[in-house]
């Protein structure tokens, strides 16, 4: 196994692992346009950084961070609707972003990368990037999980109870923004929502309690990773759509199965 499918086989792993219950919240708050928008800021980022000549993961990071606390205070304005809201950002922000970087010849061969994910941009220091970011998340969620799930179960309830509701919110926006901004190398920045969408999809149909689709969400995310990587080395295909075309695999057959094997039964 060469080094480089090894550091992003490690690297997808990482970030599987964390996505999954952190996409849980996302499905179960419909959350899903957030990370859009945030992915879509995500290459503006990329293109400050390319234009300002500093590190590339640092930027991104920095750029994903600062568009949720943006969003997190244009919430607060009720002139406009979320969705709204997160529509005009999304669009104007990947735009911005395309535009500066079809500008620079510097990085027009590596467009394609940015957008649906590149095997070879995977560094030792990427992977450590993305290791300390995922350790970061993971402890969040394990700290504030009870937490979170009250305000998702009743947001009013946990309010009157003493719950910092806008506190957590926020906390959860800016999770979402740091997880997408260190796994854009795998997934690609048009893709990157979708690993934490489908895999909790997928274990949605077969777990019973919160705890159980966290979990199974973080499985079907890491036998994604496995089964897109693979299929990026052999077939030669981009990695982000190969991930997700091997989540939209174990999606469908989460869903088809019970069906199959209650028809066998009868």
């Amino acid at each position: 196994m060469t080094d480089f499918i090894l550091r992003a086989l490690l690297a997808g792993l990482c970030i599987a692992i964390v996505a999954g219950p952190l996409g849980a919240f996302v499905v179960w708050r419909r959350m899903s346009y957030f990370g859009d928008t945030l992915a879509h800021s995500s290459l503006l980022g990329i293109a400050i950084g390319i234009l300002l000549d500093i590190n590339l993961q640092l930027a991104v990071i920095a750029s994903s961070v600062l568009f949720a606390v943006i969003l997190i205070l244009l919430q607060r304005n009720k002139t406009l609707s979320t969705d709204t809201l997160l529509g005009i950002l999304a669009h104007s922000t990947l735009a911005f972003g395309m535009l500066i970087l079809s500008l620079s010849s510097a990085v027009q061969i590596n467009l394609v990368g940015y957008l649906f994910g590149d095997l070879l941009t995977i560094s030792t220091v990427d992977l450590w990037w993305i290791a300390g970011c995922a350790a970061v998340v993971a402890t969040l969620l394990a700290v504030y999980w009870n937490s979170l799930l009250a305000v998702t179960v009743h947001e009013e309830l946990a309010r009157v109870e003493g719950v910092p509701v806008d506190r957590l919110h926020a906390m959860m926006v800016l999770m979402v923004a740091l997880l997408i901004a260190v796994s854009m190398k795998i997934i690609g920045v048009l893709l990157i929502t979708s690993l934490l969408i489908i895999p909790p999809a997928a274990a949605r149909r077969l777990a019973e309690t919160p705890e159980q689709m966290a979990l199974g969400a973080s499985v079907v995310g890491g036998l994604a990773v496995c089964g897109g990587l693979l299929m990026s080395y052999y077939l030669d295909t981009p990695a982000g759509p190969s991930i997700v075309v091997a989540a939209c695999a174990f999606f469908l057959l989460s869903y088809l199965a019970p069906a199959l094997l209650g028809r066998r039964v009868q």
